[in-house]
């Protein structure tokens, strides 16, 4: 029970600690880049790509913008990690995507990326290449922030109460922040399925 009572304390923590300000500067940047007709492409790495699969579906039905993760296409996904390298494999979808100013960048990522401790340098490629059309960067993401919360333009930076625990704290609170998002009234347009049954 130790553990358990230990886990479900840290959880607590990051709850009460999450920056709201950030979480709102993400909302208004949604909010933005729905009213532009602008795309969000959604990337992650391990478990945050799991997340990013489910957050596209979340964005498109509840939200009504046009969303993307790259890790759904895994054909692409392999053949270009296989022919070009695991570091660009996003840059180079999103360079397909003829990525714009009016689209938005949404990582989640335990660290956000790393170049010099080679740690999701996919992650810091997309993201500088983002940066030279202009388009938003969100960050959801653990430890530090990494590459990601140098360059966002709103960054959610999940507490680290243990650091043996930073992993699965950041990847299940990725879950809790884009469901706020999702849920927030300057967001949803569309009611969820239980809430709609009487």
């Amino acid at each position: 029970m130790d553990f358990i009572t230990q886990f479900i304390g840290e959880a607590n923590h990051i709850l009460a600690n999450l920056d709201k300000k950030q979480i709102e500067k993400a909302v208004d940047l949604l909010v933005e880049v729905r009213a532009n007709e602008g795309r969000l492409f959604i990337l992650g790495v391990g478990g945050s790509a799991a997340n990013a699969s489910h957050a596209v579906n979340d964005f498109r039905k509840i939200v009504g913008i046009e969303s993307y993760a790259p890790t759904d296409n895994v054909s692409e996904l392999t053949a270009r990690t296989n022919d070009e390298g695991w570091a660009t494999i996003f840059a180079k979808w999103l360079e397909v995507s003829k990525l714009k100013a009016t689209d938005t960048i949404l990582v989640f990522s335990v660290g956000g990326g790393n170049l010099e401790k080679n740690v999701s340098p996919n992650l810091v490629a997309a993201l500088q290449y983002a940066k030279t059309v202009g388009s938003k960067i969100i960050g959801i993401v653990g430890r530090d922030g990494g590459y990601t919360a140098t360059v966002a333009d709103a960054c959610v930076i999940i507490p680290t109460p243990n650091p043996e625990n930073t992993t699965p704290h950041a990847e299940a609170f990725q879950g809790v922040v884009w469901h706020l998002l999702v849920s927030h009234p300057k967001l949803k347009i569309a009611q969820t399925k239980w809430e709609s049954v009487r």
